[in-house]
């Protein structure tokens, strides 16, 4: 089915499972701590970021000095052995946000910080959003009764809402994942890059990137978030698709590099052991031949086989129905903090 905004072009079929290699890759959690900033209170059922914390330095501490030598008489003391040096530290481009709770502001090596967003300018009702205070950074996305995914088969019984899910309060972007006279309902708001494209859902085109949010939601069975980059041409799976964080909502999060390829089920998919309910920062890292993924300063798994190698752009793509739709009565938030971009230098 064709989907507005797309360019007339058909978007992924997700009804069907993909192929995938179930990777689990051991990883080194790298710390980096920050703080949150607060705010008034949430919408009903929805939780607060944690409070801020201190920022920890990550350097060594100095080497201990030798002790001074013996003046007493009797047999000299064999010297201490010396110490281990340190490992040299990780390349920044590599290190993920563990522990970091405020908004990550800069370039990294390889990386030019293009686009950052907390939501702190000011707090936006639903159907209000983006409203003035973001309209010139955001687009709500997809109209309202957009078939999603799973309603593109179903004949819309999920679909995007945005101005019945959207709003802004107490710091964080909320969406109220509910239904409506049998309708399952979400949003995929998107980014604008500032001097990019004005037409959604293009204005955050880039070649090759890196995306890092902190986000959670609540427990919910039937809803799923699909944050993703998604080719520009709209031609899939011809030329792929990368979705982090991906999953239902009352499952595990992982995350999916889907090969630029004829077979739509081919995929690498990389599976980490947390749920949604507490607050993560998924970070995506999309090379040349690789795509990284980070969670909480795990990584995940690099898919490194036939990654997307045109102009794509990212969606906060949250919707309802895949596998499963949900009990009519399941209704709860999914909250963004904060999210930061970067293009390929």
């Amino acid at each position: 089915m064709r989907i507005p905004g797309e360019g007339g072009a058909t978007r992924r079929p997700r009804g069907r499972r993909p192929r995938f290699r179930r990777l689990l890759v051991p990883a080194v959690v790298l710390l980096v701590t920050g703080c949150s900033g607060g705010g008034a209170p949430n919408p009903p059922g929805a939780q607060s970021p944690p409070p801020a914390s201190s920022a920890q330095s990550t350097a060594a501490p100095p080497a201990s000095q030798a002790a001074p030598p013996e003046t007493s008489a009797g047999p000299t003391p064999p010297p201490a052995p010396a110490a281990e040096p340190a490992p040299p530290p990780a390349a920044l481009s590599d290190l993920e946000l563990a522990g970091l709770q405020s908004l990550p502001v800069g370039d990294l090596p390889g990386w030019k910080q293009v686009f950052t967003e907390d939501f702190t300018l000011s707090d936006v009702p639903i159907g209000a959003f983006p409203g003035p205070a973001y309209q010139a950074r955001w687009s709500a996305g997809y109209k309202d009764g957009t078939p999603d995914t799973a309603g593109q088969a179903s004949g819309g019984q999920s679909g995007y809402y945005p101005s019945k899910v959207l709003s802004v309060s107490n710091g964080t972007l909320d969406w109220f994942m509910h239904s409506e006279n049998g309708v399952f309902m979400g949003a995929a708001p998107t980014p604008r890059i500032p001097n990019a494209s004005t037409a959604p859902p293009r204005a955050n085109s880039l070649l090759y990137g890196r995306v890092s949010v902190r986000f959670r939601a609540d427990s919910l069975a039937g809803y799923k978030t699909a944050w993703l980059f998604w080719p520009d041409s709209g031609v899939w799976p011809r030329d792929g698709e990368i979705d982090f964080p991906e999953g239902d909502l009352a499952d595990y999060i992982y995350g999916a590099s889907h090969w630029a390829d004829p077979d739509p089920a081919a995929a690498d998919v990389f599976f980490s052991k947390s749920r949604f309910p507490s607050w993560h920062i998924a970070t995506t890292e999309w090379t040349e031949g690789r795509v990284a993924f980070f969670l909480d300063g795990q990584l995940l798994g690099a898919g490194i086989t036939r990654t997307p190698n045109t102009p794509m752009h990212y969606i906060l793509q949250t919707e309802a129905c895949l596998p499963a739709c949900p009990a009519p009565q399941t209704q709860g938030h999914v909250q963004l903090d904060w999210i930061a971009l970067w293009s390929r230098v």
